[in-house]
């Protein structure tokens, strides 16, 4: 059996069982982290006066966004190679479908901040690159070749896209957070612990009491 078909073979013996790979599980998570810390430093970010902090604390959030457009891609790979386990989340209804539009909201936003983002730094700083896991060299967007008018029209506009994405991330996040908890106190459904990380039970421990769903 060749390496790609192991490797799906290992990852569906999850989803089949109603769980996220160890794969998906740790994308979730890991970009759960940036998207959490990008949040936080950008708004620590904008209260800072002008000067050098301000600009090498921008690199560093330009780069992480970066790093989160890369892992989203990553991510949308893996998903047509090992689909989403369905869980009680995929019952039909009005929750389902929310929850299916609110996760193409994410990806949506998991392009268009660290583009706009990218697009602002171009503007500011046309000549030194931006890097990913400080190892992928990714250089500006060609900005330099327009007038200083035009530098700062781009900059106004990816500014604002870069607003109204930021204002979606942090509504967004709440209503997620929300939904999951949701599921995992009111419903008492298999959503939340599909995405846990796994902790292997203790053989030798008592049998502990099944999680059931809460009736009504």
């Amino acid at each position: 059996m060749k390496l790609h078909q192991l490797v799906r073979s290992w990852a569906l013996s999850y989803t089949e069982n109603r769980k996220y790979s160890p794969i998906g599980v740790w994308f979730h998570w890991i970009m759960a982290g940036l998207v959490l810390f990008q949040l936080g430093s950008g708004w620590l970010m904008s209260r800072y006066p002008v000067g050098g902090s301000k600009l090498a604390t921008y690199e560093l959030h330009s780069e992480l966004g970066l790093s989160i457009l890369l892992l989203a891609l990553l991510r949308f790979g893996w998903r047509l190679f090992i689909p989403d386990p369905v869980n009680d989340a995929d019952a039909p209804g009005w929750q389902s479908t929310a929850a299916h539009i609110t996760q193409k909201l994410f990806y949506a936003l998991f392009a268009l901040l660290p583009l706009s983002g990218w697009a602002m730094w171009s503007a500011i700083q046309p000549v030194e690159p931006l890097r990913i896991a400080g190892l992928i060299a990714i250089p500006p967007m060609p900005f330099h070749t327009l007038s200083p008018a035009w530098q700062f029209q781009v900059l106004d506009w990816a500014e604002s896209l870069h607003v109204l994405g930021v204002i979606g991330l942090a509504l967004l996040v709440p209503l997620h957070v929300g939904a999951a908890l949701k599921h995992h106190f009111w419903d008492r459904d298999d959503v939340v612990r599909g995405i846990l990380p796994e902790i292997r039970d203790d053989e030798t421990a008592p049998d502990h009491k099944q999680y059931t769903p809460r009736a009504g």
